[in-house]
């Protein structure tokens, strides 16, 4: 089990640490939990990403990390603190997860652990938070366009599932939006698209975005269109599928990253014109990331402005990648500072 240690989400000064003990911070999605303990305001040390899979609950990957032998010998002693952010609808005490097998008591997993306090938060709530907080070397633009001060800002991403939240000014704060955009109905652009649809409603009766804009989608559009132009089905994962791509030696791979990105663009504009997002779009999750520069040649920015009379509108609209390597730890560390009053 690697543990990084001193890696900061903040450059270098250092500030005094937490008067009651380090924080557990966490980033939980339908592969992998992500753990650390921010020691001091913007200081998070001894980050592990553990596999959902390999542990039977929540709890038990929780317990896991706390009990690292790198853990151990930091000596910090009794955590007090936590914030979770997980993929899932927060609706009450009860978290069942939509992409994963694991599911929880809130209260029941806070007195387990002994916390005194622990807030569950959803992944794209506690990312979009982080997204005030991004610096310029944490997010890489594509396109045009410049961001309005003020404004509202979208946010979505592509992983596990596909995660959509937004910001909403709110005096010298922000207001994050609670959102499950991504199980929208998928609406298609092109004829390749009706026929990647066309294929998926064998599957599936609803057919959402996310269905298509996931790990689970690549795979999904990868089978349909090698249905739909007669080309041999490898039966690949997504990753192989995403390597294939990026090594410009499989043109059905391409074609599938290629038809990926431009869905999501479709998507993004939609979040764009539904939130008056003149504040940018900013786009996480797993998937994009990765792509790199790919991504920024993709069709992805040329169909996020391809809404008819909304073109003009839309290429003021910047879009930026998130390339933060765990940015949802600053938004569940902002989340959880407001709720202790530091």
């Amino acid at each position: 089990m690697t543990v990084q240690q001193h890696s900061s989400l903040h450059p270098p000064a250092q500030p005094a640490p937490h008067a009651d003990g380090p924080r557990l911070l966490a980033d939980v999605g339908g592969t992998n939990a992500r753990f650390a303990l921010e020691v001091a305001p913007g200081r998070v040390e001894l980050i592990d990403v553990l596999p959902c899979k390999s542990y039977p609950t929540l709890a038990d990957a929780l317990r896991a990390y706390l009990a690292s032998p790198k853990v151990l010998a930091a000596g910090y002693g009794t955590i007090r603190h936590a914030a979770i952010a997980i993929a899932n609808p927060i609706t009450g005490d009860l978290v069942r997860m939509t992409n994963h097998h694991w599911e929880f008591s809130i209260e029941a997993m806070r007195l387990a652990c002994a916390f005194d306090t622990f807030l569950v938060i959803n992944d794209f709530t506690a990312l979009a938070r982080a997204v005030p907080h991004l610096s310029a070397g944490q997010k890489r633009q594509v396109g045009s366009g410049t961001a309005r001060e003020g404004s509202p800002v979208g946010l979505l991403g592509a992983g596990t599932g596909l995660g959509v939240s937004g910001l909403i000014p709110t005096g010298d704060s922000w207001t994050a939006l609670l959102s499950e955009g991504g199980h929208v109905t998928f609406s298609p652009a092109n004829e390749t698209e009706v026929a990647i649809l066309r294929f998926a409603w064998r599957e599936y009766e609803h057919v959402s975005a996310e269905r298509l804009m996931s790990g689970d989608g690549l795979e999904l559009s990868y089978r349909a269109l090698a249905h739909h132009t007669g080309q041999p089905d490898e039966k690949l994962a997504a990753a192989d599928i995403s390597r294939r791509a990026l090594a410009g030696d499989d043109q059905l791979c391409g074609q599938v990253i290629d038809t990926f990105c431009g869905m999501l663009g479709t998507v993004a504009g939609n979040l764009a014109v539904t939130l008056g997002a003149q504040g940018g779009i900013y786009i996480g999750g797993g998937i994009v990331p990765r792509l790199g520069e790919r991504f920024d040649q993709s069709p992805f920015r040329k169909r996020f402005e391809q809404k008819g009379r909304f073109v003009n509108y839309l290429s003021q609209v910047p879009t930026f990648v998130i390339t933060a390597e765990y940015p949802a730890f600053l938004g569940v560390s902002t989340i959880l500072a407001e709720k202790l009053g530091a």
